[in-house]
Parts: C-alpha cells; sequence; structure tokens
C-alpha cells in the first residue's frame, strides 16, 4: 500500500508518503505560500522515499475544516495529482488528523474534543474516541460554532482518558475555563499530513475511494461541499 497524503489547511503546510508502514514525511508552519511550497515538499518525500506518483494507491488529503483557501488549495492540488495520474482519492477531516496526533502521541488517551480556531469569533470541533485500531473515530458530526455551545457527547464523563487539543483552545480561553473541569491536558496542535495518511489506510482496506473530481473541500460554516470552480 502506497499513500501519499498532504494538507494545507492550516498554517501547517504537510505532505507524507506511506509504504507499507514505513513514513516519510515534511511540514513546515507557514503564514503563507502554502501552494509555493506543498508541491516542493511532495517532490521530496517522493525523492526520499526513492518513488513515484506512479503506482500510488491513493491520494489522501485534508479536506477541512479549515482555512478557506488552504483547503481549497489542497483539494485543487490533490485533483490536479490523482486527475494525471489516474490515482483514487481518500479526503480525511483535519479535525480528525488532529485526534490522531495526540492518539498517536498518548497511548492512555482514549478519546479527544479537536477546537480549531474558524475566526469569526467560532471554532470548528468535533469529538473522537479511539477505534480498535487505535484510529480517531468521530463521535457525532463535525460543526462550527460559538466557543460557548462546545459541548461534549452524551456519556462523556470527566476523567484522565479525555483529552482537548487543536489552536482554539489558545484563541478563545472562555472554551477552555468553561470545559476545563471535564479535560484533560490541552495541546495546541495543528492537523499534518502523516496522520492523514494514517487515517486513509483503513479507507484503502475497505475499498472507500473516490476519483478525482470527488476531491472537494467541506467548510462547515454553510454546511455545504462547493465544486471547486464555484463560490463560497
Amino acid at each position: 500500500m502506497k499513500i501519499l497524503a498532504l494538507d494545507t489547511a492550516t498554517e501547517n503546510c504537510s505532505a507524507a508518503l506511506l509504504i507499507d508502514g514505513r513514513l516519510t514525511a515534511r511540514e513546515r508552519l507557514l503564514e503563507r505560500g502554502h501552494a509555493e511550497r506543498i508541491l516542493a515538499m511532495i517532490d521530496e518525500v517522493l525523492v526520499e522515499a526513492d518513488s513515484s506518483l506512479a503506482g500510488l494507491t491513493t491520494i489522501a488529503f485534508g479536506r477541512g475544516p479549515g482555512s478557506f483557501t488552504g483547503v481549497r488549495l489542497a483539494a485543487s492540488v490533490t485533483q490536479g495529482l490523482a486527475h494525471g495520474g489516474g490515482i483514487p482519492v481518500v479526503p480525511i477531516s483535519d479535525l480528525a488528523a488532529v485526534a490522531q496526533r495526540v492518539l498517536g502521541d498518548d497511548a492512555s488517551a482514549r478519546r479527544v474534543l479537536v477546537c480549531n480556531d474558524a475566526r469569526m469569533r467560532e471554532v470548528y470541533w468535533g469529538c473522537f474516541a479511539r477505534s480498535a485500531g487505535d484510529l480517531a473515530a468521530p463521535v457525532g458530526e463535525e460543526r462550527v460554532s460559538d466557543p460557548a455551545h462546545v459541548v461534549l457527547p452524551a456519556g462523556w464523563e470527566p476523567g484522565p482518558e479525555l483529552r482537548g487539543a487543536g489552536t482554539g483552545f489558545a484563541a478563545y480561553p472562555q472554551l477552555r475555563g468553561s470545559l476545563s473541569n471535564a479535560l484533560g491536558p490541552i495541546r495546541e496542535l495543528r492537523p499534518r499530513a502523516a496522520e492523514i495518511a494514517l487515517l486513509a489506510v483503513p479507507e484503502v482496506i475497505a475499498g472507500r475511494l473516490h476519483s478525482a473530481e470527488e476531491a472537494l473541500p467541506v467548510y462547515l460554516r454553510d454546511d455545504v461541499v462547493h465544486p471547486l470552480g464555484g463560490g463560497h
């Protein structure tokens, strides 16, 4: 299995190549310039792994939610690469990628609330639980809302297995305060391609692959997936 992954949904621009469990990755925090850097990163991981686009099983990408231009960029780059090589694609939630970072780093973590800064005094948020395969599985729908409206799922009691992650907690201190009694350690993490590649593995195994034209961004703010040629 050979999975190329990329993400530009936040300041963290990243690319990764997962070949039969061996991961090659690049990432860099950028205020701007993702469009110029992401293609170079993709080239770098392919060269380092002595590989090429030919023979890829799939291209996985961070489909959002995140920066409007960043999410569109990841989708458009994926469309271009996939269409040119006849490669199927796998869209992966950027919130799930953050949760996966927590689960991968901390074996004691079982549940994660991810809140990323959505600007406009809102957060993108979602809840995830560790699956039998040690991957982040969604619990309920992903949402965008005022920080005051973020709530834990029914049955999620405070405890040492519950974590908070994402950029929303630092951006909106009231969020940290309202959930401080429930959450354990809170980490200011951003999504990256390494976890997107890992989350794509079960999608490939299950045959949940999509055509290049289906590499579409998910914005959450208006709850609509737009074709890349359409307006927001």
